[in-house]
């Protein structure tokens, strides 16, 4: 249940206001039928976690309790920095003609490929060794996440500021994943 709830929290923490659910906004915006932009996100999603809980479940038979708890500690940090750091502006796909559904499932399968998400989700595999249940919570949070980008596209575009949300969910990710190295160093 860790694995479950650690990843749940994390992604959708550090999915809410990122470029996946901007995306998924404009997708919504853009194709005005919701259905196929959610089963691209969430096929998308699914497979993005799985591939992250697979390689972290091989990770956790190579390296000690230490290194797993320091490796998780600096997939936080990283994601913290991710989430505080300018980005370029998303690619709205505008140029994509292969429907809805295509369209939404590769453009977030590449988006979410090696983002932050992932790499916390892998480090939670690695340091849980549930690699089924990270992917699961890895999965809903990050669905909890982009949702709201689709369901209410109009409204997140014009009233929700998404900087102060991403700022204060990047100094938590730096808070814990500070707090966690230095215990994985046996300094706290």
């Amino acid at each position: 249940m860790d694995a479950f709830l650690t990843s749940l929290f994390a992604l959708a923490l550090a999915e809410f206001g990122d470029r996946p659910q901007i995306l998924c906004a404009a997708l919504a915006m853009r194709y005005g039928r919701l259905s196929p932009v959610i089963w691209g996100l969430g096929l998308a999603t699914f497979c993005n976690c799985v591939i992250s809980a697979i390689a972290g479940s091989a990770v956790h038979q190579w390296i000690s309790e230490d290194a797993l708890q320091l490796f998780y500690a600096l997939s936080l940090i990283f994601a913290g920095f991710g989430m505080v750091a300018w980005r370029r502006p998303v690619d709205l796909l505008q140029k994509w003609r292969i429907g809805p559904f295509w369209t939404s499932f590769l453009g977030l399968f590449i988006l979410q490929f090696g983002d932050k998400g992932q790499f916390v989700l892998m480090a939670t595999a690695a340091r849980t060794d549930m690699g089924a249940f990270a992917a699961a919570g890895g999965w809903f949070g990050v669905m909890i996440a982009c949702l709201p980008g689709i369901l209410f596209y109009r409204q997140l575009t014009e009233n929700v500021p998404m900087a102060p949300i991403r700022y204060a969910g990047g100094a938590v990710f730096l808070l814990v994943g500070s707090i966690l190295a230095l215990a994985a160093w046996g300094i706290f």
